[in-house]
This record gives C-alpha cells, sequence and structure tokens, in this order.
C-alpha cells in the first residue's frame, strides 16, 4: 500500500480499494482455502444475499457491505452498512456511506428482509459530508450498540482504506432515524493505532466492553471497558493489562490476541460473550466463546465458522473473498446467523452481504 506521502490528495473509491485488494481480503487470497480437520462438526448454511439487484434496488443501494446489525430500543434490528452505491457494481453510482436499514425479521432462519431505510424511500447517507474531500475519503461503521433509549455508532474517517485519519462516535435517540455527533473523537495513533477498529458489548455491570485493532490487518486485538454513561469520554476508558505478573485494569493495554485481524463483533450471548471476526491472515472467519470479555482468548473455545474460498468452488461453508461476520441479534449459541460480506475485487461484483446460519459452534 501507499505510504502517506505517496498518497494523492484526493483518491477515488475504486483507487484506494482496488490498491489495497491484497491486503484487505482480495486477489492475494484467492487461491487459499486451507479447511482445519474438524470442518466437519461445523454445519453452515448460506440462507440468502441480503443486498443486491431486486433485494435493495428499491433503497437505490445494489452495492454495499459490512451490514453491522444493533436490536433498536422500539425493538426492530438496524443494519449499518459501509461504502454504498446505486448500482451493482462498485463505484456504480450514488455513493453514500454509512446508510441504514430496518429489519423486522423474527424468524432468522427464513432470512432477514427489510422493512424501510433511514432516509426515507431512499437509503440516505446517515449524516452529510462530501466524499474526497480535501481531509478524508469515507467514513466507515465499526460497530453499533444499544444502551437504554440511545444507539451509539462508532466510525473510521479514512482517507484511502486502512488510512484512519480518526474514528469518532455518533449518536441516535429514535432508533436510527436520525443521528448526532457525540464530540468524541479519538486519534489514530492511540495505543500504538490499535485503538481504531472497534467491537463492543454492554455487561450486566454497567460496563461496556471494548476489544480494538488497526484498520490494516496486521495488528493484535487490546481491550477497554467503559461505564456505560461514559461512553464517548475517553478520559474513561480503563485499559487491561499485563505488568509485574497480573492482569488487572488500569495497567497499560497488552494485546489480548494476536494475529491478522479485520472486522470484530463483540457480543454477550446465552450467558456467555462471543468474538468473532474476519481472520484475515487464514483467510476466513473465525469464533470465541468465551466466559467474560476478560478471559484468556487462547485457551477459550475457538471454532472456524465460514472458510475462504475461490470464486466459482464456492458452497455454503466456502466464500470467496469474504470478510465481516457480525452476530445478528435473535442468534444463539446453537443457532448463530453472521450476516457476511463478499467483494470480487477483479470485478467489482458482487460487492454484497450475505445470511450464513451456523450450527455446532459451541460443540
Amino acid at each position: 500500500m501507499q505510504t502517506d506521502d505517496e498518497r494523492p490528495r484526493t483518491v477515488s473509491r475504486s483507487t484506494f480499494l482496488k490498491a489495497a485488494a491484497g491486503a484487505f481480503g482480495g486477489a492475494s487470497l484467492l487461491g487459499k482455502a486451507a479447511v482445519p480437520a474438524s470442518a466437519n462438526a461445523i454445519q453452515v448454511t448460506k440462507i440468502a444475499d441480503l443486498t443486491g439487484p431486486g433485494l435493495t434496488t428499491r433503497f437505490r443501494m445494489e452495492a454495499t457491505d459490512l451490514g453491522v446489525p444493533a436490536r433498536t430500543p422500539d425493538g426492530r434490528v438496524l443494519f449499518v452498512f459501509g461504502d454504498t452505491f446505486e448500482e451493482a457494481r462498485v463505484g456504480g453510482g450514488w455513493w453514500r456511506s454509512p446508510v441504514a436499514l430496518w429489519s423486522t425479521t423474527s424468524d432468522l432462519n427464513t432470512g432477514v428482509t427489510w422493512s424501510g431505510a433511514v432516509g426515507g424511500e431512499a437509503a440516505q447517507q446517515l449524516w452529510h459530508y462530501e466524499h474526497d474531500n480535501p481531509v478524508f475519503s469515507t467514513v466507515l461503521p465499526s460497530d453499533v450498540i444499544t444502551i437504554g433509549g440511545t444507539m451509539y455508532l462508532h466510525v473510521m474517517v479514512n482517507k484511502g482504506l486502512g488510512n484512519v485519519v480518526w474514528t469518532e462516535i455518533w449518536r441516535s435517540d429514535d432508533s436510527g432515524a436520525s443521528w448526532q455527533h457525540t464530540g468524541a473523537e479519538f486519534p489514530p495513533d492511540l495505543h500504538g493505532g490499535m485503538f481504531q477498529l472497534f467491537t463492543w458489548g454492554l455487561g450486566n455491570d454497567g460496563f461496556v466492553y471494548v476489544y480494538s485493532t488497526g484498520f490494516q490487518r496486521d495488528k493484535p486485538i487490546i481491550l477497554h471497558r467503559v461505564p456505560q454513561d461514559r461512553l464517548t469520554d475517553l478520559a474513561a476508558y480503563e485499559p487491561w493489562g499485563y505488568r509485574d505478573g497480573v492482569w488487572a485494569w488500569g495497567n497499560p493495554p497488552t494485546p489480548i490476541l494476536e494475529g491478522s485481524f479485520g472486522e470484530l463483533c463483540l457480543r454477550p450471548l446465552d450467558g456467555k460473550w462471543v468474538l468473532t471476526w474476519f481472520n484475515a491472515g487464514d483467510y476466513r472467519i473465525d469464533g470465541i466463546i468465551m466466559d467474560t470479555p476478560t478471559s484468556n482468548l487462547y485457551t477459550a473455545h475457538r471454532r472456524t465458522l465460514i472458510w475462504g474460498g475461490a470464486w466459482g468452488e464456492e458452497d455454503d461453508a466456502h466464500v470467496a473473498q469474504l470478510y465481516g461476520g457480525y452476530v445478528i441479534p435473535g442468534s444463539t449459541l446453537d443457532d448463530l446467523h453472521l450476516s457476511v460480506s463478499q467483494w470480487n475485487t477483479a470485478e467489482d461484483w458482487p460487492y454484497r452481504v450475505m445470511q450464513h446460519r451456523i450450527r455446532g459452534f459451541a460443540d
């Protein structure tokens, strides 16, 4: 990838994404699809494509990715998407990010369907800014969380994919219909650049637990906790670290898991905690079940959930150029549903979000 000095002042979507394809699950991974010996114990079913022609055409968003879901205060589910285009190809027409759709689907096994878009008939960008402006190119969602009657959305402001300028938190008090900046902005180099890409889950102890890493797929994960009523106060984020032979809150943050991490999703589920993520180093989506967010992730129950595959050789459990992997509300440990992204960087289509069902994760 280019260094900062080599980057053009403004970068087109197609230029900066194609340049990053190898580092971000693209061409360098096309033939890599190793399957662990335990693969047969996991049952994977592709339930449906969730976006694309005929599915999200009415929202003027045939091409999109991510689809980070959270239960809204009014009981629906909001899916927040990344770079979105009107036509069924990357760079095809009206460019927005982030955008969001609501769903009232109650039976996930029938496939998520859409009840409406934030912004009206067409899915509007959640707040106004110009893409490819002199300061940044696009704004991408990390994760969204609901606390009481408020939803919080953490986003990364990027000038070129993987080049984070800063991150920030927005809030909605009307189940995602409108968004306001909270004033919270975090520098990109905080904690060695491992405080850029967030995922967070609300505990039953008044704290939100935050796993974070860089947006370059070459950094480990670190952990913080923050009181649920101080989510926008950087000074309230307390790191988890190892010092003088013990792990403790307040120590400088120590990596809790090494690897090449893409998108992350941390959720409390069925009395446990679940982490799912795009394992960029091994070209697959992995998952861990743990007792608490401070559990030893090296000894916790870990499984591969969906494997990378080659174009033309896909099946339910093998997806070409996959990434994402977010837990859809309504999931259980025994019946886990994920929103999974796919982008053919050579053709710029498909570029979509799909729904996969995982059984056997807890076995």
